[in-house]
């Protein structure tokens, strides 16, 4: 049971209901996630905005949905785990890319990078250090996609958080959380 109501676009606060209306448009129906979040217009319109802005990213959206389950699965968060897998998977991943991608692993050395760093982020609540960065470099991320990845880490945090915090009921095909990771 969720620890916050679950707002429908008719009884959200007025600010929120024309995000709701977006929202619904984007998935085809209203994720919970959303209808928790809408108790906050601010809340909502910064965490609809900070999705929007980085499926625009230079991340692209594979690497991105990646990165939400490896963060998901490091927060114990199944809600996010369960709706990135599928999102991954509509974005052109495979199951088994996204399945070791929850445990922070890719065939990939870039997508490896990118899994680790951003693992590493969440870890050390962001204490990492010059090689950390280095290591981005050497598979050809720039300062652009360094940053990026530093976005996804905080927006996956934001979205974890509340998931968790709220109990909000996973309304996508449950995934379930996997051990295993190395940097645990």
């Amino acid at each position: 049971m969720s620890r916050v109501n679950l707002l429908q676009s008719p009884q959200a606060p007025a600010a929120s209901q024309a995000l709701l209306g977006q929202i619904q448009q984007a998935f085809g129906a209203t994720p919970n996630m959303f209808k928790a979040v809408a108790n906050s217009p601010g809340a909502l319109q910064s965490m609809w905005a900070a999705f929007g802005a980085l499926s625009k990213g230079s991340l692209g959206a594979t690497l991105g949905e990646q990165l939400a389950v490896a963060i998901a699965n490091r927060n114990h968060c199944e809600y996010c785990l369960s709706a990135h897998t599928a999102l991954g998977q509509k974005a052109g991943a495979s199951a088994q890319q996204m399945a070791a991608a929850q445990i922070g692993q890719s065939a990939d050395p870039r997508t490896a990078a990118a899994l680790r760093f951003a693992l590493k982020v969440v870890s050390e609540r962001g204490q990492i250090t010059d090689g950390d960065v280095a290591s981005l470099h050497e598979v050809g991320f720039g300062d652009e996609q360094v940053v990026e990845i530093l976005a996804h880490v905080a927006l996956n945090l934001f979205t974890n958080y509340v998931n968790v915090a709220l109990n909000v009921p996973i309304d996508f095909p449950k995934v379930a959380l996997q051990h295993g990771d190395s940097a645990h």
